[in-house]
């Protein structure tokens, strides 16, 4: 796989961990309760890690010059490969003008989530590929686009009835007969019940390598995952 694949760890995980594999992405920068930059900023970083910024602290007042600051010198301290602002809360206009002032300003890649991405020049970060959803399909709308993906060992239901197809998160039901669909780079099982019948598809992490090698080809520049799920 030619892509980077950034291993979201926290603070206390990286403290545990005897010899950091490469690729770390520091979870996470949060907007301040008591001021207006950021906190949780690590104290030190391998040379080009990932930092994520989220917004599980709303925005509320926070100053996009003092946020750049702290950025921009942390890049140049720690010589990070790239800040990924995972801002998940919408319409927040305060959020929308501290990414448009990062992206502009900061010395290193910068990605952004879908909701403050758009009329942006800067990569798309996108939640994982649902399982059930062809890659193509799913990145069609971005095809112009970086994007940095999302990789989780995803799990959805698809239960079709006369009623319609519904789809609900899920776990991989081992107790059934287990198929591969290489198109979905998934696997899956199949429940036949009276009234309907239900798709279990999860991706593996195998799956999940297949997935990513294909993506590289079709505008993924990298891919994000969780270390605690990935390791």
């Amino acid at each position: 796989m030619a892509i980077p694949l950034f291993l979201a760890t926290t603070g206390h995980e990286i403290s545990k961990i005897r010899e950091l594999p490469p690729n770390i992405a520091w979870m996470a920068c949060h907007f301040s309760p008591y001021g207006t930059g950021l906190t949780n900023l690590p104290p030190a970083l391998p040379p080009g890690s990932m930092v994520i910024v989220n917004d599980r602290i709303p925005v509320c007042g926070h100053d996009p010059v003092l946020i750049t600051r702290q950025l921009s010198e942390l890049v140049d301290a720690s010589g990070c490969h790239s800040i990924l602002l995972d801002f998940q809360r919408p319409d927040e206009p305060q959020t929308a003008a501290i990414v448009e002032a990062l992206v502009h300003a900061l010395p290193c890649p910068v990605g952004a989530s879908a909701p403050y991405a758009q009329g942006l020049d800067c990569p798309v970060f996108l939640p994982p590929v649902p399982a059930h959803i062809l890659l193509n399909d799913y990145l069609r709308p971005w095809q112009n686009r970086p994007v940095w993906l999302e990789a989780a060992l995803n799990a959805v239901t698809v239960t079709v009835s006369a009623e319609g197809t519904t789809v609900s998160t899920s776990v991989p039901d081992f107790s059934k007969q287990i198929h591969h669909d290489r198109d979905l780079h998934c696997h899956y099982s199949i429940t036949t019940l009276q009234e309907q019948i239900q798709f279990h598809l999860f991706r593996t992490p195998e799956d999940l390598l297949s997935l990513l090698s294909v993506a590289e080809h079709l505008s993924v520049t990298q891919a994000i995952g969780l270390y605690q799920e990935l390791m």
